[in-house]
């Protein structure tokens, strides 16, 4: 049985580069694991807008469409996907490219939302500059009643763009004072934070951001969220999540994996999720 703090924690991302997987297969794969009994665990299927055509499977399921594409062409990969039968939970999207201003790309994604607003739309903003002021415009879309969040990556394929743990703190408690639920990608590999042997990268771990939403969510300074992202011992963090399992999770929607049986497994392992239906 998957606890709530979990619900819809792990996207499937087995369709995002450097995937190889085909639609087909990946369609297939994510039914099976939508039967099973750690379905409870999954968000959408993610869905690059470039792979969409009018040979999308005719399937009732739950999908969501990253944009890989212009926006102007985002309301038609929509529609084929709605027209497939499939139920879009949300589109995400960037915005601009470290060091450029989102603002432009922030106006083009509200546009998208107000036209569209049964759609949630995640704008994904750069960790660099114009960051809270991207912010600020995403609340106040809210604030006009838009189905806007913010999406941030945490890792890639240089040393820059892996946030320190007090960077990633300052930003959650910057969602958290404005209101703002938000999601991760990238970078986000295990539960626990983490030195990949290989690279050499630090990652953060899934669940060091789990407990860091919780904290936040209950007041915390950056500091202290800061130091729930740096833990790289499983103890601090188990513990608050074990306590809280049966209840909502703050802040962190979600974040993509290319396996969704690998947060699974680690979430097992640490005795946060039982190892089978109940």
């Amino acid at each position: 049985m998957v606890p709530t703090l979990f619900a819809g924690l792990v996207d499937d991302a087995s369709l995002l580069p450097p995937s190889l997987i085909g639609l087909p297969d990946a369609v297939a794969k994510h039914v099976e694991h939508r039967g099973a009994w750690f379905a409870g665990l999954l968000g959408p299927l993610l869905i690059p807008a470039s792979l969409i055509s009018v040979e999308m499977p005719r399937r009732e399921l739950p999908v969501a469409l990253v944009g890989d594409v212009a926006v102007g062409a985002m309301p038609i990969a929509v529609e084929k996907l709605r027209a497939a039968g499939a139920v879009v939970f949300h589109l995400e999207a960037p915005v601009a490219r470290r060091g450029e201003d989102p603002q432009p790309g922030l106006s083009d994604l509200r546009t998208l939302a107000e036209q569209d607003k049964d759609l949630q739309v995640y704008a994904e903003i750069p960790l660099s500059w114009g960051l809270l002021g991207a912010l600020d415009t995403v609340a106040e879309c809210r604030a006009a009643s838009l189905r806007m969040a913010p999406k941030f990556r945490v890792g890639g394929l240089a040393a820059e763009l892996f946030p320190t743990p007090v960077e990633l703190a300052a930003v959650i408690c910057a969602c958290r004072d404005r209101e703002l639920p938000f999601r991760l990608a990238a970078g986000l590999r295990h539960a626990i934070r983490h030195t990949d042997p290989e690279t050499g990268f630090t990652h953060h771990g899934f669940l060091n951001v789990v407990a860091a939403g919780i904290l936040a969510a209950e007041g915390a300074e950056v500091a202290e969220v800061a130091e729930v992202l740096a833990a790289t011992h499983p103890l601090p963090l188990v513990e608050p999540c074990r306590r809280r399992r049966d209840d909502t999770r703050p802040l962190f929607v979600g974040f993509g994996a290319a396996s969704v049986v690998e947060p699974l497994t680690e979430l097992i392992r640490l005795g946060l999720i039982n190892g089978g239906p109940e």
